[in-house]
């Protein structure tokens, strides 16, 4: 019997997982589909990830960092961001430098594939007993949980579903979820282009979307495009050399021509929050819980605190020797974490609605706002900061 059973391999389950392994606990993880490692000089993947600073340290607390440190990833130093009434290079954008606050860069991009298969050597190096096998029902009782796969049954005391905004844990566990759909898609591409991104991050604000082009190890970039159905619809429908062109204009040509380097593809952009993290014997993490919109590229970061603190709420258990599964136990790291989701989740929803699609007053305020936010050095090091990761209550993993 497992102490703990995680469902869902992907970046934030597996991080959880092997926190706990590394701690002593028996963790049973459920991942049907493993990641073929990205061999020494392929092509980089376009579905990539930003870690913060905060996501750094939780990996080097769960032993996969030296499985990402390497020539694929790439760090980034410095973050434009522009609404498309001004220029980049003008006062009225906002600039966030590593250097304002010490820091030696503002986080990493890198394939999240990578990022997953670095968690899932930790976790197997812990000794942590990975399934490959879907969910295929739950039970829950007084004493524990059933797992039902393929493979046959797990039990265990408490199960953490990590799989996802169509979580089955979440619906098996009788947890809903409020969702609403930003009637936008996002295009992920990798391109080249004629200028350097200098190890900067850029993001621009229009009418119609947000367009960040986030900094590769190769020297290209990788571009990350929300926008409204219409206009996604219209660029997925052009050949290679149409969308090239269409991109050079809406990224206000800061790096010059711009050229495909992989496939594009999409997603529909939906909000999710469950208004139930916990349950007796089930806690949620990640897209299970929440789902924000990716213009802040904090999604990862969400999860993988999630995962960081439910581990420490488990760990502060045991070693109390509680019961993990207790709903008391769990309701400590729900309470922790929605304030801190709520909080991102808000601020993100204000920026797409105010600085992507506002034209009134308020929307007018917001989008000067960039300009004075750059003037006000202590206001702008609270925001680096912020994304960071490095303020507010951390878990000890992250500090």
């Amino acid at each position: 019997m497992a102490e703990v059973a995680v469902v869902g391999g992907g970046p934030v389950g597996a991080c959880a997982a092997t926190l706990l392994a590394r701690a002593g606990v028996a963790v049973t993880l459920l991942e049907p589909q493993l990641p073929q490692p990205p061999a020494p000089g392929s092509p980089l993947d376009a579905r990539v990830v930003a870690l913060s600073r905060a996501s750094e340290k939780l990996l080097r607390a769960a032993g996969a960092w030296e499985g990402i440190a390497g020539e694929r990833l790439a760090s980034y130093e410095r973050m434009c961001v522009w609404h498309e009434s001004a220029a980049p290079e003008s006062a009225a954008a906002l600039v966030f430098e590593a250097a304002d606050v010490g820091e030696p860069n503002l986080g990493y991009i890198l394939e999240n594939r990578l990022l997953q298969a670095a968690l899932l050597r930790a976790f197997s190096a812990a000794g942590g007993q990975l399934l490959r096998a879907p969910l295929a029902g739950l039970t829950l009782n007084a004493d524990g949980v059933t797992l039902s796969t393929e493979s046959g049954e797990v039990r265990a005391l408490l199960v953490i579903g990590a799989d996802g905004a169509h979580s089955t844990v979440r619906a098996a566990a009788g947890l809903g979820a409020d969702t609403h759909d930003y009637r936008q898609l996002a295009i992920i591409a990798n391109i080249s282009t004629e200028k350097p991104h200098r190890h900067t991050a850029w993001q621009r604000f229009m009418h119609d979307g947000t367009l960040a082009l986030l900094p590769l190890c190769d020297g290209g970039s990788s571009i990350v495009w929300s926008a409204d159905e219409a206009r996604a619809l219209a660029l997925l429908g052009t050949d290679d050399a149409g969308f090239a062109e269409a991109l050079t204009q809406a990224s206000d040509r800061v790096l010059g021509a711009t050229r495909l380097t992989s496939a594009r593809s999409s997603f529909v952009l939906r909000h999710l929050a469950a208004p139930r993290y916990v349950t007796e014997r089930v806690a949620l993490i990640g897209d299970a819980a929440h789902v924000v919109h990716p213009l802040a590229g904090q999604g990862v970061n969400l999860g993988l605190m999630d995962a960081a603190v439910l581990a420490e709420q488990v760990l502060a258990a045991r070693a109390e020797r509680e019961d993990p599964g207790a709903l008391r136990v769990l309701r400590g790291y729900e309470r922790w974490r929605k304030s801190e989701v709520a909080f991102m989740s808000g601020a993100i929803d204000a920026f797409d609605r105010l600085l992507a699609h506002g034209t009134g007053p308020a929307a007018r305020l917001a989008q000067s706002g960039l300009g004075l936010v750059n003037r006000a050095p202590e206001l702008r090091r609270f925001f680096i900061r912020r994304a960071l990761g490095t303020s507010g209550e951390l878990p000890r993993a992250a500090r």
